[in-house]
């Protein structure tokens, strides 16, 4: 195998015997090979569409399965085989469609013809042949641009089906996710050829960020300042993690009165700030904190566990019969809700001691996404004016487990007094329980919430530019973010997209993007890696 797509990739390089993620070779190798099918499905689809042929049964597919191979998604090898067959027939399917339209059909081999082997064993021989190093003789900055594409794509699927689940879907999201992974087909591409695409890329992506925001404020309201527990209440609980907000309305509706409190953890923290999941009188707190503690922090917890969408690692033996997985999440052995009847979770919490007793925490603030922000906006205006607020800094992305992450502990910790500090992602578990206080009645901690509502805070940018009358390059804002997995790729290259320029990324680059392609960023959007705190602080406010 070999994996360079996330931020702790072995020796800052690639995984090559297992990945650091827990992805076994076997599962990289049908990864690839997914990739690789789903590759020659977007190539008939991009055809189909010259001769009105737009499937959307397709569509979804595609996003479905580029989402899967997303970090932390799924591990089940038998999830994939399903997903290359069902990939394999939708294509040829397709292609039928196509040729009757009289589109062109006859790409030659590869993707396109691919047939699939009948057994597990000889797809993962399959996929071994087809990997990111399958072709020794390319150019490498071509390969680090196309594998950049690809990991915005799946970044961008990820946004993309969490909007569809919720009714928001955009033809022209998925025309794009078709168009980039069929153009890693052509041998012909140049760099520049590739970084408009790349470019491409963020510009849609921040199309599939804006649905999402619509599809979660248009169904559950838009979020408010609330405090949330950090303690529990006597009772039997379950516990959910991932990101999937409608998720945790089928746990809660099916919990009514079932004397179960829900509590989040890791990224749905913010849901407890949408008006219509906070209506639950038994959607209690939040425990725990980033994905990456989850072995230690779900092992402790007296309930059941539903993991939604992405983050999942290896369970302990300890809680695996209490775990369960749900979506596109998978996990070899852990229990699967395909149907979204959560009985089984329920029952299992029934089971489960829960707390025996109350148990007091700190709270903490959720909640100030942008229409929260924005309707303060005249008071942080005139804060900046009259120079009660010196400067913003935007604080936040993936969190991991590799050493280096303190770094955003430490630097919101010595953050000046005249400062807020805006942060979403679970980035923000660095430091969400610390109280930093206000200026003026503003607190100078604003969760703007998931990794999933960057929108929101573009939209609190662009906002403040416009009152300002400036370019938001312009803003007394810095942002200094931290990434793991691919929706931080995809979240990156819109702002690149959107011309924010001196942002500070951590806490190592990208190992697929080469010394040339760096270049290119770093002269053209001056992107720079994080140092200490006490040297970039010193850097912005001088």
């Amino acid at each position: 195998m070999f994996c360079f797509q996330c931020e702790q990739t072995a020796k800052g390089e690639g995984c090559t015997k297992i990945g650091v993620c827990g992805k076994q070779p076997d599962v990289a190798a049908l990864q690839d090979l997914l990739n690789y099918v789903v590759k020659g499905l977007s190539r008939v689809a991009v055809e189909g569409r010259k001769v009105g042929i737009n499937d959307q049964e397709v569509n979804r597919f595609t996003s479905k399965a580029i989402f899967s191979t997303l970090t932390n998604v799924d591990f089940d090898p038998e999830r994939f085989v399903e997903l290359i067959n069902e990939a394999v027939e939708k294509r040829d399917t397709l292609k039928e469609k196509v040729q009757a339209a009289g589109g062109q059909i006859d790409f030659g081999e590869g993707p396109l013809t691919f047939k699939p082997e009948p057994t597990s064993e000889a797809l993962v021989a399959q996929g071994e042949k087809v990997g990111i190093q399958s072709d020794p003789d390319i150019n490498p900055d071509i390969l680090s641009l196309r594998e950049l594409l690809i990991y915005g794509i799946r970044g961008m699927a990820a946004y993309a089906d969490h909007a569809a689940i919720l009714g928001q879907e955009d033809d022209g999201v998925y025309a794009f996710m078709q168009e980039g992974m069929a153009a890693t087909l052509n041998a012909d591409l140049s760099v520049d050829d590739y970084i408009g695409l790349v470019m491409k890329c963020g510009e849609v992506n921040l199309k599939a960020m804006e649905l999402l925001d619509a599809a979660n404020t248009g169904t559950y309201g838009h979020p408010v300042p609330t405090p949330v527990p950090l303690g529990a209440r006597a009772g039997k609980a379950i516990l959910v993690s991932g990101h999937d907000l409608k998720d945790l309305e089928g746990i809660l509706k099916q919990t009514e009165g079932k004397g179960i409190n829900v509590y989040t953890h890791g990224e749905m923290l913010p849901c407890h700030g949408y008006p219509e999941l906070k209506k639950y009188s038994h959607f209690y707190g939040h425990y725990g904190s980033a994905w990456q503690n989850q072995a230690k922090e779900f092992d402790a917890f007296p309930g059941a566990i539903l993991m939604t969408t992405n983050c999942i690692q290896k369970p302990r033996g300890s809680y695996q019969d209490r775990i369960f997985t749900t979506g596109l999440v998978g996990w070899p052995g852990v229990n699967h809700i395909a149907d979204k009847d959560f009985s089984p979770v329920i029952e299992k919490a029934l089971e489960m001691p829960g707390f025996t007793e109350d148990q007091d925490g700190k709270q903490v603030m959720v909640g100030f996404a942008r229409n929260a922000v924005l309707g303060v906006a005249d008071q942080v205006i005139e804060a900046v004016k009259n120079k009660a607020i010196r400067h913003f800094f935007l604080v936040g992305g993936c969190d991991g487990a590799k050493p280096g992450r303190d770094y955003y502990t430490k630097f919101v910790e010595q953050v000046p007094d005249d400062c807020v500090v805006l942060t979403l992602a679970c980035g923000k578990f660095r430091f969400f329980d610390k109280d930093l206080g206000d200026i003026g009645g503003i607190p100078r901690l604003l969760d703007v919430g998931q990794c999933n509502d960057a929108y929101s805070a573009i939209k609190i940018a662009t906002a403040l530019a416009d009152a300002f009358e400036c370019g938001v390059n312009d803003l007394p804002l810095s942002m200094i973010l931290s990434w793991y997995e691919q929706k931080a790729c995809a979240i990156l290259l819109t702002l690149l997209y959107l011309g924010i320029k001196d942002i500070r990324l951590g806490p190592s680059l990208p190992a697929f993007v080469s010394a040339n392609v760096l270049n290119v960023l770093v002269d053209k959007f001056n992107i720079m890696p994080i140092n200490t705190p006490e040297e970039d602080l010193q850097a912005i406010l001088g």
